[in-house]
């Protein structure tokens, strides 16, 4: 049975609630941007055992993803999921893997940052999935793990 809009707000507020409360700010004033820079994208929270990630994917397949938000007890942090084929003339991207990077987040003025926005815009032109700007995407709790660490 799925999960009606007002449930799942509910329980991403309880998810929120775990962090520090300027954390609690920061992860907040993150997704309050990224949803008006991805409006049509849909909203997939993960609960996990190591961190709490919203992602925005135009569709429900976590595959598709193309941001999250990722906040775990060491800060929060920016994650391109096809970060590593990104153009990164300033090299602010984070991370050695095969696929993702991430930008740490001091505060979510660091989104607005000229370089962040061309990281972003590249990341939407890479998607293999249109964003569609005039569609309002959903809240989808995919993932919650029994076992957490410390958010705090």
């Amino acid at each position: 049975m799925p999960v009606s809009a007002q449930t799942a707000e509910a329980r991403l507020r309880s998810f929120i609630a775990k962090f520090d409360p300027d954390r609690q700010r920061l992860i907040r004033a993150v997704r309050r941007q990224l949803r008006e820079c991805f409006p049509g994208a849909n909203e997939l929270v993960y609960d996990n055992y190591n961190f709490f990630v919203i992602g925005y994917s135009p569709t429900e397949r976590p595959s598709d993803t193309i941001v999250s938000i990722a906040a775990g007890s060491g800060g929060v942090n920016l994650y391109f999921m096809h970060g590593a084929r990104l153009p990164d003339p300033d090299q602010i991207l984070l991370g050695s893997g095969k696929q993702g990077r991430f930008i740490r987040l001091s505060s979510a003025s660091v989104l607005k940052h000229a370089t962040v926005q061309t990281l972003l815009s590249a990341a939407v032109a890479r998607s293999k999935q249109p964003v569609h700007a005039r569609a309002r995407g959903k809240l989808v709790i995919r993932s919650v793990s029994a076992k957490q660490r410390a958010r705090r």
